[in-house]
């Protein structure tokens, strides 16, 4: 994840979710299993064109896919999330570096099963009703995550299952608002650092003038 802090507003990129990797180990009522989002399941769920929202710890509404706050798309990692938040309390927690990553919720999945030990799922399509930012208080002893169980009477489809994913969070803060004090000093000594693209352009054309 990455957290951009700007005087108006923070910008949040990363991935929610990866597709075609294992999860650890999902406790469950059912028991404890392994679960794997396969490659298209979240680009399905997208194409239908339904509003996404965008919490803060599954809670409260902070944005949506609606108001252009929060863009979601699958790539060949995974979920992908870009979102703009304005909100006073999740700027704060920015800034005191309390983010600690994406979860997602999602309802009425098609799935497969497959007898293992443990027992092994596979997302094949979901109905994505929500995307979160994740603070200190969310973080789980292990990543796979919570199940809300739905309420006596209602319908299968009504149970919403959120999950989490380990993810570095890097902060990345005006240099305006860097004290003298806290900010880095630069060793004039110190040789600038290359930019290995341009050193990979460079090495590719003595391989061809070389040939």
């Amino acid at each position: 994840m990455k957290v951009e802090i700007r005087s108006d507003a923070v910008h949040i990129s990363g991935y929610v979710n990866a597709v075609g990797r294992d999860s650890r180990l999902i406790p469950d009522r059912r028991g404890a299993f392994v679960e794997q989002v396969e490659p298209g399941t979240f680009r399905r769920a997208l194409s239908r064109g339904k509003p996404v929202e965008l919490r803060l710890n599954h809670r409260r509404v902070i944005g949506s896919t609606a108001d252009g706050s929060l863009s979601l798309y699958e790539d060949a990692i995974g979920l992908h999330a870009e979102a703009v938040v304005t909100d006073p309390e999740v700027m704060e927690k920015a800034r005191r570096k309390e983010l600690r990553g994406w979860s997602f919720g999602f309802r009425a999945p098609k799935d497969q099963w497959q007898s293992a030990d443990p027992p092994r799922r596979f997302l094949q399509d979901l109905d994505l009703t929500e995307v979160s930012l994740i603070d200190q208080s969310m973080t789980p002893a292990y990543v796979g995550t919570l199940v809300e169980a739905r309420a006596d009477g209602e319908e299968p489809d009504a149970l919403t299952e959120f999950r989490q994913m380990p993810d570095e969070v890097r902060v990345l803060e005006p240099e305006a608002e860097k004290s003298p004090e806290t900010a880095p000093k630069e060793d004039e000594n110190k040789p600038t650092p290359p930019d290995y693209r341009y050193r990979r352009i460079i090495l590719n054309l003595k391989r061809s003038e070389s040939k």
